[in-house]
């Protein structure tokens, strides 16, 4: 069995484009595994998975280019081909607080601009806003590319929105419950309040 093509680990940006079509599908987080590590003692038997959806088209160069290569002579630009991915779902982290696993929601929607090669990846990289990736043939690693987008989403210090279990601090104390020791003191009475009871008492 072809679970690799079930699952959709690998794509062909260039005949998804020429269909027109979304491809859509759910990776089992035990799939992902760099996603995996982060937390591997979380149980994920019942995770549904993470649902990804891709879209790829081509595109025209920009007027800009395309100007500058007449004027060079250089003849047309070729087309560019993009590649749009959307992520959706739930990944293990460690919370940085309590040091307890938990389940992060995370969202991707990104595109990205295919080149030919490394070299010119890196050469364009530093100069254009969009992601830049490499396409040197007929397959592309679609997993690979769902788990550097959700490693990059994920927040650089996890933390739950309120730990389940609060996190021991020192003797006495939990993180976000308030100890008897650290507790305002109590107001100390006034040095003549006993002498004005005193005197209301006995009519003084």
């Amino acid at each position: 069995m072809d679970t690799a093509g079930s699952y959709h680990d690998w794509i062909d940006p260039e005949a998804l484009a020429r269909g027109g079509q979304w491809l859509s599908g759910v990776q089992p987080i035990d799939r992902l595994v760099r996603v995996r590590a982060e937390a591997p003692s979380l149980d994920a038997r019942t995770h549904s998975g993470v649902a990804w959806s891709v879209w790829a088209e081509w595109r025209e160069p920009p007027a800009a280019v395309a100007a500058a290569l007449r004027v060079l002579g250089a003849g047309a630009a070729a087309r560019q081909l993009w590649l749009r991915l959307r992520v959706q779902g739930e990944v293990p982290l460690v919370c940085q607080r309590c040091l307890e696993p938990y389940w992060q929601p995370l969202g991707v929607d990104r595109w990205f601009r295919f080149v030919a090669d490394e070299a010119t990846a890196e050469a364009e990289d530093e100069h254009c806003e969009e992601d830049v990736l490499v396409l040197s043939g007929p397959r592309f690693d679609l997993r690979g590319l769902i788990e550097d987008e959700l490693l990059l989403a994920a927040p650089l210090v996890p933390m739950h929105d309120v730990c389940p279990t609060p996190l021991p601090l020192a003797s006495g104390d939990r993180l976000g419950v308030a100890s008897e020791s650290s507790a305002p003191p109590a107001e100390a009475p006034h040095p003549l309040a006993a002498l004005a009871a005193l005197k209301r008492g006995t009519g003084l």
